[in-house]
């Protein structure tokens, strides 16, 4: 029996004492966004550095303004590649606490009709019970054969459900310490119940608020109606413009650093059997948007988009009031890709908004920060080898995906460590993360325990 296959054996044998773990650490009500909860988050942290401890771990609870980081060294047996396992121990807070058929920190083991096995409580599936998959996997390596086969870092945060306020200046105060090869983030999930994935590219993120004036003061209709300009037609004049017939977005240069598909991609993308009727029909949609030359899958993982997410303006309440008002604004949203540039991104529609506005009409802008796109190459190496780990586990090729939305510690980590991430995880659709009666599939934790015994062996490989 190889070493690999010994590792594994004790994951089966080890799995009601690895459940035991993971039913202690969902106990541990810890809400980051609720300050009554401090506590309950120091203690949580304080559980996860004691059970690194109890695998060989060098752990310590490091403090914050905020609530406190773990971090976590251990050697392997060979020096290379360095890798630094990202998770979180915080969790999103219950409410409503009536639509919870159990209550959420207390953990239990439920066999649904179809004869699956769920582990229910709040955290299970984000991020409690991803992120044990990996320290179980360690510790059936050093269970084993006394050390990991290459060296691991552990770096937890508390703080990446409230925003993660600390986590930028933890990680450029510890910058050093915590870079290494490549960095592992258990965070995301499965393409279905029996297909594993790799998210290979996640989008960037440029978000403005466009506040447009004309009057000095809201006006009555019926004296001014007709004459004064109206700033609710000038905005929903500009936000109309924003995409053409195609459903392309057009801001001049907004395309700049769009990079086609590879074929590749697309070709495994196209055998993944996603069904766009059902995907829209969940929603009680049936007509995709957006452009038309591109599938459902390709719009949502690489290319760009641009969305109005809030729009105000005038009277609002209950029965009328004839006025038009003097101001109107709106939220607009930007996903990108490949190599846009966040601030180009801004400048350009700052540009297109103030290009279409009446004389006597002013603009303004509120920015937040904006962030590019991230993507691993489909040729990395260490993509190359996790993705044949996976296939040994499941049996079946893990899904290349993209993610429609943004990790903002994985952009951090290139940033500001200059690292590369590997993101895997075992979540399903249905997990109801964030929702009542969240769970986590008794699969998706014994299936992600070997998984990643698998992948650190095969990183390993020289």
């Amino acid at each position: 029996m190889s070493t690999l296959d010994q590792v594994l054996s004790a994951i089966d044998a080890g799995l009601d004492s690895s459940l035991d773990r993971l039913m202690a650490f969902l106990r541990q009500p810890s809400i980051s966004t609720d300050p009554a909860y401090k506590e309950q988050c120091r203690a949580a942290a304080e559980w996860l550095a004691g059970s690194l401890g109890e695998i060989g771990f060098a752990a310590e609870v490091r403090p914050t303004p905020g609530h406190p980081m773990v971090v976590g060294h251990a050697p392997g047996a060979g020096a290379d590649p360095s890798v630094l396992f990202y998770g979180h121990y915080d969790v999103q807070p219950i409410d409503p606490l009536e639509l919870w058929d159990h209550p959420p920190f207390e953990p239990r083991i439920e066999t649904g009709a179809d004869g699956v096995k769920r582990i229910h409580a709040r955290g299970a599936s984000d991020d409690k019970g991803q992120l044990l998959t990996f320290l179980e996997a360690c510790r059936a390596w050093k269970t084993v054969t006394g050390s990991l086969p290459l060296p691991v870092t552990v770096f937890c945060e508390g703080e990446e459900e409230s925003g993660s306020p600390s986590l930028n200046p933890f990680l450029e105060a510890n910058r050093e310490e915590l870079s290494k090869d490549i960095a592992l983030v258990c965070d995301t999930g499965m393409w279905d119940p029996k297909t594993p994935a790799i998210t290979t590219s996640l989008r960037g993120m440029v978000y403005e608020q466009v506040t447009i004036t004309a009057a000095n003061r809201d006006l009555h209709s019926g004296m001014y109606g007709g004459s004064a300009r109206n700033p609710i037609h000038v905005l929903t004049k500009i936000l109309a413009a924003l995409h053409d017939e195609d459903g392309r977005i057009a801001i001049p240069g907004f395309y700049d650093g769009v990079p086609e598909t590879p074929t590749q991609l697309k070709a495994q993308w196209q055998s993944m059997g996603f069904d766009e009727a059902a995907f829209l029909g969940q929603i009680g949609l049936s007509i995709p948007a957006g452009e038309r030359d591109r599938t459902t899958l390709e719009r949502l993982w690489a290319r760009p988009t641009c969305d109005v997410n809030g729009i105000w303006g005038g009277y609002t309440g209950e029965g009328s009031k004839t006025v038009i008002a003097a101001k109107a604004s709106a939220k607009v949203s930007f996903r990108l890709v490949g190599d846009q540039d966040p601030v180009k991104v801004r400048d350009a529609f700052y540009a297109f908004v103030r290009a279409r506005l009446p004389a006597d009409c002013t603009a303004e802008f509120q920015s937040e920060k904006g962030s590019p796109a991230l993507a691993l190459a489909i040729d990395s190496p260490a993509l190359t080898r996790a993705r044949a780990a996976l296939q040994e586990e499941w049996g079946r090729p893990a899904a290349l995906a993209g993610c429609g939305g943004s990790i903002p510690v994985v952009g951090s980590f290139k940033r500001l460590l200059g690292m590369d991430s590997l993101l895997v995880g075992f979540a399903l659709e249905d997990d109801r993360v964030h929702s009542p009666n969240e769970k986590y599939d008794l699969t998706s934790f014994h299936k992600g325990i070997r998984s990643w015994a698998r992948i650190l062996a095969a990183l390993a490989e020289k």
